[in-house]
Formats: structure tokens, sequence, C-alpha cells
């Protein structure tokens, strides 16, 4: 048996509606919006007794999806928003974008602010991260030339 694709990326947050608008305001669609509870969730993530609110959202490419969850029972137990990049477990996410500063435009009203700074990465990629809301690291890649994010 081998992987047949990754289905998605997984990131719990306190305010679904918020995540859901800086998602769609950078270029993903809002597949669905459901409440998950009942015994078999709790056999599936370990977690006993949740009930937990979900949004799929699918990228542009129709190839990856990124399912936003917030808990309503039992309460998060662990915060990891401010997590600096060299932390362990989920780091970030990274999209391609055609134009980086046109996103970035877009992304700021909605409280996004870039870590650092925009980089120039061999004259191939314009890169950086951004801490959208939440905290949620972000990676943003705009392809100058001749290589693929």
């Amino acid at each position: 048996m081998t992987l047949k694709r990754m289905d998605n990326v997984g990131i719990v947050v306190e305010s679904l509606d918020t995540a859901i608008e800086f998602f769609t305001e950078l270029g993903l669609s809002l597949e669905g919006r459901t409440t998950i509870d009942g015994e078999w969730a709790g056999r599936v993530t370990g977690v006993r007794g949740q009930r937990v609110e979900i949004a799929m959202l699918r990228t542009p490419d129709g190839h990856g999806r990124i399912e936003l969850s917030r808990f309503l029972a039992p309460k998060v137990v662990a915060d990891h928003r401010t997590a600096p990049v060299n932390a362990l477990g989920y780091l970030r996410v990274m999209f391609a974008v055609d134009d980086l500063e046109a996103t970035l435009a877009k992304l700021r009203p909605l409280g996004a602010a870039v870590v650092d700074e925009v980089v120039e990465y061999e004259g191939v990629y314009r890169l950086c991260y951004v801490r959208g809301p939440e905290g949620i690291l972000v990676g943003l890649a705009e392809e100058l030339g001749g290589g693929r994010v």
C-alpha cells in the first residue's frame, strides 16, 4: 500500500469566522462547515467527549485543503500560536502566490503581519512568513523563474 495524496492540514482556532475570512481572502474556497461530536470522533482523535465545529477550505488548484477546527468541548489545553519558527511540531503552511505584494496588501487589513521581511532567494522566489489571525503562521512564495515552490 502506498500513500495516495495529502487530504488536508488541520489548524485549531478560537474564531472560525476570522480564520475563514483570512483564508478565503488568500484564495481558498469554503467547502463546508459543520459540528462534529459523538463517541466515534473521540475514538479517532483520542479526545473523548469532544464537540468540534469545523470548516473545510480548498486550495484554488483543487488539490489541497485546510480543516479549521474550533473546540467547543473539551476546552483547549495548549496554545502554540506564538511559537517561534524553530519550535517543534506544526510550523506553517506555505502557499504559492502570483503577486506577493498584492497578496500582502489584501491580508494586512485582516491583521496579517510579515514576521520579519520579504526576501528574494537566488532570483527564483520572493518569500516571507506572515502571522495571520490568532498567530497562524503562513508562508507565501512568489515564483520569479526557474524553480518550483
